[in-house]
């Protein structure tokens, strides 16, 4: 009997979940950033894309290019990627002296990241990118899809790390250092 209401209550969670996906979807009226193409590399995936800010206006990410940039994608709904912000936040304080921009892709609708950044203020720029940045997010070796997931670009647009969960500080302190 236990089992059965904890079996229900898994297939209510997992329908519950792909429901929330859909209506988001459907709520952000299906924009995402695009796809990537298979025949092009991650980075260049990146630089074509002109998510809109959380303010609403698009913005190209090609402006990053040329700059050693940290990617963090992010959802307001995981609590890994909420938990890691403040920590993220206080890195681009420290880096931006040193010239590293991070930069927040937020797979999840404009009102969602808006809602979030209304009470966790993030000291850097945050773009939303819909269902797109989980396939943008795939482009970049994140199979599973999950999230949070960072991705460390050196200025000559070559990726230096990638990393799935939440940052290991010291790991993502030594690879910023070592650009």
């Amino acid at each position: 009997m236990k089992s059965t209401r904890i079996l229900a209550a898994l297939v209510v969670a997992v329908a519950a979940t792909v429901g929330g996906f859909y209506a988001g979807h459907m709520f952000t009226g299906g924009d995402t950033v695009a796809a990537p193409q298979p025949n092009g590399n991650a980075v260049d995936q990146l630089w074509k894309a002109t998510p809109p800010g959380a303010s609403g206006t698009a913005a190209p990410l090609a402006s990053f290019k040329g700059k050693p940039v940290v990617v963090n994608f992010w959802a307001s709904w995981c609590g890994p990627c909420v938990k890691e912000m403040p920590t993220l936040s206080a890195l681009q304080r420290d880096y931006a002296k040193k010239g590293v921009t991070f930069i927040g892709l937020g797979v999840d609708s404009e009102k969602n990241v808006n809602d979030f950044l209304q009470k966790v203020p993030v000291g850097y720029p945050v773009y939303v990118t819909g269902f797109g940045g989980a396939d943008l997010a795939r482009s970049f070796g994140n199979s599973a899809g999950g999230l949070p997931f960072t991705v460390v670009i050196d200025a000559k647009g070559q990726v230096r790390s990638t990393k799935l969960g939440e940052v290991d500080v010291a790991e993502l302190k030594h690879t910023l250092d070592s650009l």
